[in-house]
């Protein structure tokens, strides 16, 4: 049987040490401490929250933890951080307020005080028999099978830390699959849709669709794509490959719409993205035009003297009054030749090329 004896000394006060050689000493190894803890303390309390069905609040949880810490460093304590196997053993045991931590702590001062001695006849066994069955709790499997049906991404981040826990102690284990996480994030975010759509018909208000999804037929002389992301310097490239292979697809088709609905920000390396587009396109023969752009994209793209690159006449505040004004500038006869009529506007054109409105 193997056990150990629990010291009984209660810890003393003390003063930090916050000399510069310290400092110079401590500060890395004290980011790479924080970084773990805050990682595995937000952790253990978001698996007692999903089974609890709490909220949580990870701005109070990171100054709960930081209070802590700076109150252990009066009294010789090690970093401390949230724990599975004791957050496990709370919610197990039936607790529902955070008086349950006060409460564990006062009893803790009482074992170390009286009953620290009897810790030696305790085998250690034991203890991994309790954290096994504390674990085992905090186990939900209805999330893994979300998780797994849900997409290859998450599954990915799922399988890589559970290997991590097998492989590697907790904390590094739990940092493993946050930085997997991380790395889909920008993944996600550094390649935005660009989708090509088109007005559907059988929408009553003839509301933008994707073209892949629903076969829609598209404007044979301009391009409507719609940008599902951000545009900052870690997404131009991508967004610039897409709208180089939509030009070249179509290569006569050379006016192109960008609905910025899905931008909610943009950044400069995405204002220079615009104006070299706008600048491309002429040199095409044809028009780059944005509509739907939010405040925020706005206002940077005035700052910078970008709108006045892409052209003010070529920005418009919605989609329909980007039709309207555009459709003006078309070829009228392709126009004429054209069975499509995607666009209100096509029905008011006239079988010699013409257009109503210019005949009133």
């Amino acid at each position: 049987m193997v056990s150990h004896r629990l010291p009984s000394a209660i810890p003393g006060l003390s003063l930090p040490d916050f000399s510069a050689g310290t400092w110079r000493t401590l500060a890395p190894i004290a980011l790479a401490l924080t970084v773990i803890g805050l990682t595995e303390a937000t952790s253990s309390a978001r698996a007692v929250a999903a089974k609890s069905g709490q909220r949580l609040d990870g701005n109070q949880e990171f100054i709960g933890q930081g209070l802590a810490n700076v109150v252990g460093a009066f009294t010789s304590s090690y970093p401390t951080s949230g724990s599975f196997n004791r957050s496990g053993a709370n919610f197990e045991a039936g607790a529902k307020t955070p008086l349950a931590a006060v409460f564990s702590a006062a009893c803790l001062l009482v074992v170390l005080l009286f009953v620290a001695p009897l810790g030696a006849y305790l085998p250690l066994a034991t203890m991994a028999a309790l954290l096994f069955i504390i674990a085992w709790g905090l186990i939900d499997f209805g999330r893994v099978r979300e998780i797994a049906k849900s997409g290859r991404g998450e599954l990915f981040v799922l399988v890589v830390t559970f290997l991590s826990t097998l492989l590697l102690q907790l904390e590094f284990a739990i940092l493993v699959g946050v930085l997997c996480s991380l790395l889909m994030y920008l993944n996600r975010t550094t390649h935005p849709a660009v989708r090509a759509v088109a007005p559907d018909p059988a929408s009553p208000l003839r509301r933008f669709a994707p073209v892949a999804e629903r076969g829609l037929v598209e404007c044979p002389q301009l391009a409507l794509e719609r940008i599902e992301g951000s545009l900052f310097f870690g997404a131009v490239d991508h967004v610039h490959d897409e709208l180089e292979a939509t030009r070249n697809e179509r290569p006569d088709r050379r006016n192109a719409l960008l609905i910025g609905s899905g931008v909610n920000f943009i950044d400069v390396a995405g204002g220079e993205l615009l104006a070299d587009e706008a600048k491309r396109q002429r040199e095409h023969g044809g028009t780059l035009f944005l509509c739907n752009l939010k405040p925020q994209v706005t206002q940077l793209l005035e700052s910078g003297g970008f709108i006045e690159r892409v052209g003010r006449n070529n920005v418009f505040p919605n989609k329909d009054a980007a039709i309207s004004g555009i459709y003006s500038r078309l070829d009228t006869e392709i126009c004429r030749r054209c069975t499509a009529r995607i666009f209100i506007e096509c029905q008011e054109t006239l079988p010699d090329g013409s257009r109503r409105d210019e005949q009133k």
